[in-house]
């Protein structure tokens, strides 16, 4: 981001996110176990491992924006790829997402129970309310930015084809980054947001289907942690600068590896002596 990566940027803020929700997941497996009243811990935890699914969601969208102004209007729109922009965009999502979270939740009643309702307790069957929320997320936390995505991939992808002044190396190395993205993205979700879909518009009220898609549920939701896993990888591979440091820093570990070995082997020669 020192060196004016804009891109930099939103991978910074993707990081928060999962690191956001990857500390809330031991706190979830202790909850799971915890037999008394959980009040404000349990609806702190389900409020950010929500959030980070929206803020993920709307950050993947800008990279896709981003890469969609970069590649198909390359003589326009430079200000929008500015890393002062940017920052300026990564915190603007932030602060919309979180807002919209309070909204639903006020909407619901959750808010004004904040601290004596269970957010995180799965209600089986659905209620009607938690039914419009799980709605209400499903189309803005995920078919809006599908779709954005998936039209910015296609812009972008025709954009490369039709330009024959950008090298193969360079329109490779945009597509793999897209494609990889919108897959992680659609394989750690689309299971998820699809039996979602299902509870909201089935289960309110109906016990044979809360029963029947309990189970699925809740091996959708455990599928979503793929993305925590494969993001950071993606990022890390697709740039040239991360695959340099990342062999800076395997390269100095398998030299202090071979100092240590030898040390240890030169006090073994000397204690037989």
């Amino acid at each position: 981001m020192r060196n004016g990566n804009n891109t930099a940027v939103y991978f910074i803020n993707l990081s928060i996110s999962e690191l956001l929700y990857t500390i809330s997941m031991p706190v979830w497996n202790k909850l799971s176990l915890w037999q008394g009243p959980l009040g404000g811990i349990c609806s702190f935890t389900a409020v950010i491992t929500h959030s980070s699914f929206d803020v993920c969601s709307g950050l993947l969208c800008c990279i896709s924006v981003d890469r969609f102004l970069a590649v198909v209007y390359p003589l326009y729109f430079h200000w929008v790829r500015e890393v002062r922009t940017v920052v300026v965009v990564s915190v603007a999502v932030w602060t919309l997402e979180i807002f919209i979270h309070i909204i639903l939740l006020d909407h619901t009643g959750a808010l004004q129970a904040f601290f004596s309702k269970d957010l995180c307790e799965v209600q089986i069957p659905m209620t009607q309310e938690d039914a419009n929320l799980a709605l209400t997320r499903v189309t803005l936390g995920f078919l809006v930015p599908i779709f954005i995505m998936t039209f910015c991939f296609q812009q972008i992808m025709q954009s490369l084809r039709e330009n024959p002044s950008i090298l193969t190396m360079e329109r490779r190395k945009v597509g793999l980054l897209l494609f990889f993205l919108l897959l992680t993205y659609i394989v750690a979700l689309i299971p998820y947001q699809t039996v979602m879909l299902l509870r909201a518009i089935l289960e309110p009220g109906d016990c044979f289907w809360a029963t029947r898609l309990r189970d699925p549920y809740l091996v959708t939701v455990t599928m979503t942690t793929l993305r925590s896993i494969l993001d950071p990888i993606i990022y890390c591979f697709i740039s040239n600068r991360a695959r340099k440091e990342i062999r800076k820093a395997v390269e100095k570990c398998r030299r202090v590896f071979l100092r240590r070995k030898w040390s240890e082997s030169s006090n073994q020669i000397q204690s037989v002596s």
